[in-house]
């Protein structure tokens, strides 16, 4: 039963003893989380949408929520996995809300991808139901008994390299993940967070969706992610944490915004792909702030964090280890995570090779599942991207080889400078069979809906004939870079 107060706060009840009652009693846990935030002060706001000026309050957005759920409450969403497809905004948390509240397991997917491909997702993780604009819709064949014992939420790995995969979290992991990033990250109840990456994926839910629902951390999503609307949005309402991706922190660096028109910010943070060391010179050096770098996985949530922002700025590290996660060492080097944020058993190792270096910093060396194969020698497509995006001159890179028996070593490059310089600056810091025989620059890298830069499509770039000019390349890429 669901007893809704507007002018206070939800209260679950689950009184039955039927399959539906229990998955609403261990549901509970981030709804009752919410709950008491509102609890402690129902007018503060909780969230701003910059585009059109509308401001929800705590007991508004709340409220919001319990009219969903009342209204979804028949369509026997209890203890089944719902795949949701909404952008960022007030809508996506009603809706989050709204099926935690119906003891449902939600399964935030990217909203930018086309209905087919939603559909596959939502069966390939076992959601009987998905939400999206316009309703709620059924999937065609998944089993509508389907019912996950003891998950709060379902991540949905992208698809790009293979088929999605669900990674089911408790409420209790996602709750460690985001005491544990607050905490090591300094995000308090007073601050205003500007919201520039997707709410849904891991760094979304872990600095923007907790820290609302357990401490009460107000969001302003911003108008765009284009500089002079992120300035103007700055301007306008103060926010002092920026959760960003490097396309768009190299987008900032390299704008003609005044100094000020970020003064408000105190803390920027910097994940999802590795961060060219001169784009956060260039930042520090246009608004006096650093950028400080991030690093986790979906498995693990976060695991390492630069609080100082030198360790980012030097390109020497990813930080060191959040508060409440263990980073072991293991063979072949490798780590191990363990933590009360990391799912399964509480213990994971990433795909990323990795090492602690004399001050516990954690530094990547690699991925596990990237080396290749060229003439007969071991490669690692990581070491050499690493490689290349510590030359001056250069803002990202990417390497790639083919399936063919010959295939080369080739390499995308963000960068003004010619191809010929970018060897010539690389052949006095790596062997000669690290250098890629085939270098392609580019103004900027295209980029997926997370603000990683698309592997798929820089793929098809290095993929395309040698007889494709320059400048073909260089308006595909313009193509491919054009916002979607």
């Amino acid at each position: 039963m669901l007893v809704f107060d507007e002018s206070v706060h939800l209260q679950f009840y689950s009184p039955g003893r039927g399959a539906g009652a229990r998955f609403r009693a261990m549901n509970q846990t981030l709804s009752r989380r919410w709950a008491a935030t509102v609890a402690r002060a129902p007018g503060r706001m909780a969230l701003i949408e910059a585009s059109g000026g509308k401001r929800w309050t705590r007991a508004a957005l709340q409220a919001a929520a319990a009219r969903w759920a009342a209204t979804h409450q028949h369509a026997e969403l209890s203890g089944k996995r719902v795949a949701m497809s909404v952008p960022n905004g007030a809508e996506w948390f009603r809706v989050f809300l709204g099926l935690l509240a119906c003891g449902a397991v939600p399964a935030p997917l990217d909203p930018t991808e086309p209905e087919e491909a939603q559909l596959a997702a939502a069966r390939s993780i076992g959601a009987p139901f998905l939400w999206r604009e316009g309703g709620l819709f059924p999937v065609a064949g998944v089993r509508t008994e389907t019912a996950v014992r003891g998950e709060c939420l379902v991540k949905v790995t992208s698809g790009s390299s293979g088929e999605p995969r669900g990674l089911g979290a408790s409420h209790a992991q996602m709750e460690a993940d985001g005491r544990q990033i607050c905490r090591s990250m300094g995000i308090r109840p007073g601050d205003t967070n500007l919201a520039a990456i997707p709410l849904g994926y891991s760094y979304g839910l872990g600095n923007l969706v907790l820290p609302l629902l357990l401490q009460g951390t107000r969001i302003v999503f911003g108008s765009s992610p284009l500089p002079h609307a992120i300035a103007s949005d700055a301007g306008r309402y103060r926010p002092t944490v920026f959760p960003a991706v490097p396309s768009i922190l190299r987008a900032l660096a390299a704008s003609e915004l005044s100094p000020r028109s970020l003064s408000s910010l105190r803390l920027v943070i910097s994940a999802g792909s590795p961060i060219a060391p001169e784009v956060c010179r260039d930042f520090a050096s246009r608004f006096r702030i650093r950028i400080h770098g991030f690093y986790g996985t979906s498995e693990t949530g976060g695991i390492a964090f630069d609080r100082t922002g030198e360790a980012t700025l030097l390109g020497r590290s990813v930080g060191t280890p959040l508060a409440g996660v263990r980073v072991r060492p293991i063979t072949g080097g490798r780590i191990t995570i363990s933590g009360g944020a990391v799912l399964g058993r509480g213990r994971f190792s990433p795909a990323d090779r990795a090492r602690l270096n004399a001050r516990g910093e954690l530094v990547l060396t690699g991925r596990t599942d990237r080396v290749v194969k060229v003439a007969g020698r071991r490669v690692d497509l990581a070491e050499v991207e690493a490689s290349l995006r510590v030359l001056p001159g250069i803002r990202e890179a990417f390497a790639h080889v083919g399936t063919g028996a010959d295939a080369p070593l080739a390499a995308a490059v963000a960068t003004e400078l010619p191809a010929a310089e970018v060897r010539r600056l690389l052949r006095a810091r790596v062997a000669s069979w690290k250098i890629p025989s085939r270098i392609v620059t580019l103004a900027q890298f295209p980029t997926s809906s997370r603000g990683k830069p698309d592997a798929r499509r820089l793929r098809q770039l290095l993929s395309a004939p040698r007889t494709v000019s320059s400048i073909s390349m260089f308006r595909a890429d313009r193509q491919m870079s054009a916002p979607r």
